[in-house]
């Protein structure tokens, strides 16, 4: 939207001048040279130029100004057009013959003199129109790049600016401010148009006190959103949110909550909206914290989600070509009086090309998020299951291995149907290949876990319960759910050789799995005394370093032919 002040018409078509002379004969002459091209208007002093402002500021496109006039000189009429919106998009142009007056005449704000006396009537049209051009387009200008509601930058214009100043300030640091208004639909929805209106109004006039007092710059990207590219250190962002809604509590009965994200001191080669991409990342960290005003940019976390996201567009390419590899823990029976290598559990080690081997710790919970599990889970189960027949074949041994099945597996219809395929085309009994399904699983829809618990065990797997113990409801859910194995979490095992009570809720363990009929692994053993002690109190398989460490497929085998 153009300003009022911007003229393209008046009357005739013409722009509309005011000469201001008290010479009559100088203003006679110069309306008679411009005449031609302008409508004229006249004033003989000060005092009668503004009054004919006054009526006509909407119109008039220029001022001829003569500077030295009894009363209210021109000098007195600069000023005060300076100072009043109402005129300060109207171009001046000063009539004199002073050399001296050119200066103090630029500094009030003048586009161009015209000296007397009048010679050269195509130099004063020339001058006239250009005056005219130059106001019109800063004014085009002004009014386009600026958002009219709260009077900051648009997007643009902000971007642009941010940019021209970095050229310029290539040694400044800079901080990049992204804030936004919780739940700014509500308050519309709830106090009416206006009412918002009038917040995001104050908002603005608050980054405009910042800006100025900081030497920065801000823009309303959209809706409830404003940037805000600030010197770095030259605001204490702490107190600025505190004063941001302090200033809001105090003005108004509407709770408004003003949140924000910094990225301090902005890496430059990136370009200007990758920057602020990232201060609004790190607003969107508390977006639900109320809590907290606002949150820093951190740039580990922004290279974890990178390299989260690298691995699951990656997935595929890793199925494919056989990057996730099994290594196998073996599990140890320690009953007689030499430990006899019992079964082993299949863990998944991901070898990457590029990236090296890539922690379980970082994929797994990463897969089991956006579902990508349950493809990994059967891929795994195949594998496994190919290496148990393999082993059987080339040894005349039937090695059990536990696999792992993910909370995700449960709800698919096709489980059991896809695990009694695997085994079929291994020539392999669910006497070879446990299931092993975590604590936490057992916690969620615990209705349908037990549902496919209980089918899998009719159709003849053994369950493992993993990580028992890590959770609060263990003891209670062992009452109701189909569960063949317990594995003690290695938590219980660390802690065995100096917390007494451990060793007492161990054997208490130990008495229910008994009494329920169940066997117990323990897992994490790392030392003879923790080996012992498992023994004497019933605990029979055992998994961990004391043993082995988990074994690449090879090394596993050849353990199997040593055995």
């Amino acid at each position: 939207m153009l300003k009022s002040h911007v003229k393209f018409h008046s009357t005739a078509g013409k722009r509309l001048v005011l000469i201001v002379d008290d010479e009559q004969v100088n203003r006679e002459l110069l309306g008679y040279i411009v005449s031609s091209d302008f409508d004229v208007l006249y004033a003989a002093s000060g005092e009668e130029a503004m009054q004919v402002l006054k009526e006509n500021a909407q119109h008039i496109s220029l001022v001829l100004l003569d500077l030295m006039m009894p009363g209210m000189d021109g000098f007195d009429v600069m000023r005060i057009m300076r100072n009043d919106s109402a005129y300060e998009g109207i171009p001046i142009l000063v009539l004199t013959n002073e050399e001296k007056a050119e200066v103090e005449s630029l500094r009030l704000g003048a586009s161009d003199f015209i000296i007397k006396p009048f010679r050269n009537p195509e130099v004063i049209i020339a001058r006239m129109q250009k005056a005219i051009e130059l106001f019109e387009d800063r004014h085009i200008i002004e009014s386009t790049e600026r958002e009219p509601l709260t009077g900051l930058f648009i997007k643009n214009f902000f971007y642009r600016y941010a940019e021209q100043y970095d050229q310029y300030h290539t040694d400044t640091p800079m901080d990049a401010i992204a804030l936004d208004i919780s739940h700014f639909h509500l308050i519309n929805e709830m106090y009416g148009r206006d009412a918002g209106d009038g917040v995001l109004k104050h908002l603005g006039a608050f980054l405009k006190s910042v800006i100025e007092r900081a030497n920065g710059m801000a823009c309303r990207l959209e809706a409830d959103k404003f940037l805000m590219y600030l010197p770095a250190d030259s605001e204490s962002y702490e107190d600025m949110f505190v004063k941001i809604n302090e200033h809001f509590n105090s003005y108004s009965d509407i709770n408004v909550r003003v949140r924000g994200g910094i990225y301090k001191n902005v890496d430059k080669s990136l370009g200007i909206e990758r920057r602020f991409d990232r201060a609004t990342q790190a607003a969107n960290q508390i977006k639900n914290d109320f809590t907290k005003s606002f949150s820093y940019y951190d740039i580990t976390k922004h290279e974890r989600e990178i390299y989260a996201e690298r691995l699951i567009n990656e997935f595929d390419a890793a199925i494919e070509n056989h990057q996730f590899q099994i290594y196998y823990q073996p599990k140890y029976n320690v009953q007689g009086e030499e430990p006899v290598l019992a079964s082993a559990e299949a863990l998944v080690r991901w070898k990457h090309p590029d990236l090296g081997m890539v922690s379980p710790g970082m994929f797994i919970p990463l897969f089991e998020k956006n579902g990508l599990i349950q493809k990994l889970d059967y891929y795994i189960w195949a594998k496994a299951a190919e290496d148990v027949r393999r082993w059987k074949e080339t040894f005349g041994k039937s090695v059990p291995v536990s696999v792992n099945v993910s909370r995700v597996d449960l709800y698919h219809h096709d489980l059991v149907t896809y695990l009694q395929k695997i085994l079929a085309e291994n020539s392999l009994s669910t006497k070879e290949m446990y299931l092993e399904i975590t604590e936490s699983a057992y916690t969620e829809n615990a209705d349908q876990i037990v549902y496919v618990i209980d089918l899998l065990r009719k159709k003849g797997f053994q369950i493992e319960m993993d990580d028992f113990g890590t959770g609060y409801s263990s003891l209670n859910m062992l009452a109701d759910i189909p569960v063949d194995i317990l594995k003690l979490d290695m938590k219980f095992v660390q802690n065995l050789r100096t917390n007494q009570k451990q060793e007492t809720l161990v054997r208490l363990i130990m008495d229910i799995a008994r009494y329920l009929n169940m066997r117990v692994v323990a897992e994490g053993v790392e030392e003879k005394s923790q080996v012992d002690f498992l023994r004497s109190v019933g605990c029979y398989v055992i998994q961990g370093y004391y043993f082995s460490k988990p074994l690449p497929e090879e090394e596993f085998a050849q353990l199997l032919k040593e055995q």
